[in-house]
């Protein structure tokens, strides 16, 4: 299915009145802003059809002749179904990329009612996420996911050159290292000393600020 995108500019934050981030994310996604608009005049039965789509869609599904079923036997625009549809599958697709254990029934709803999306949608919502299905739509949504590949294996060695066309480069260290990658590419590089004291520095102030991040009661998942 194709993302349809709203046109409007991104709220500021999804912080909620608890000063809880949205589990959608510090900027609410457009297509989740978008559907919102569109869920207030729609009938349930209608809701509930589309729901059933794109659950179709989040397991691999082709769902376009389910989408041609409701469009042709329901009043519902072209344009109101493809915000819906598009705005329920971004919704569906990120709760279903976290656990059960640090994404809880109670914040999914906290966080959908803060959009302002109708109470019995939301619970047709929370029955997709927390039903029997779970577990199904939670393997899809992370077989569907974009990843890049992985690091299987890194050697290195340190290389002093003797002669070389730049004065400014003789007898000064460099890093030869060898990336093998979970795709088969190999990748070889030579990074300067000070280069890689500069990697080393950032890589443990990052890991750093993590560590106190992690510390924040904010953060901190609640039982």
């Amino acid at each position: 299915m194709t993302a349809v995108r709203s046109g409007h500019p991104y709220p500021t934050s999804s912080v909620t009145n608890n000063d809880r981030s949205s589990y959608l994310g510090p900027r609410i996604p457009p297509e989740v802003e978008g559907m919102t608009r569109h869920l207030k005049d729609l009938d349930k039965d209608v809701f509930r059809k589309i729901l059933k789509a794109v659950v179709g869609a989040l397991e691999g599904n082709d769902s376009s002749e389910s989408v041609k079923v409701i469009q042709e036997t329901t009043s519902v625009s072209e344009e109101q179904l493809s915000f819906v549809i598009s705005g329920a599958y971004t919704l569906l697709r990120v709760a279903f990329r976290q656990s059960a254990s640090t994404l809880k029934q109670e914040v999914f709803k906290e966080d959908l009612k803060e959009l302002r999306i109708p109470a019995d949608f939301i619970e047709d919502f929370a029955n997709i996420v927390y039903g029997n299905r779970c577990p199904i739509l939670e393997d899809a949504a992370l077989r569907q996911g974009n990843r890049l590949p992985t690091v299987e294996d890194m050697r290195w060695r340190v290389d002093v050159a003797i002669s070389t066309s730049s004065l400014s480069r003789a007898l000064q260290p460099s890093i030869l290292m060898q990336m093998k990658l979970s795709n088969g590419e190999s990748h070889r590089f030579e990074v300067p000393v000070s280069k890689f004291q500069e990697l080393r520095y950032n890589v443990a102030l990052l890991l750093k600020e993590m560590n106190d991040l992690e510390k924040k009661n904010i953060l901190k998942i609640q039982d």
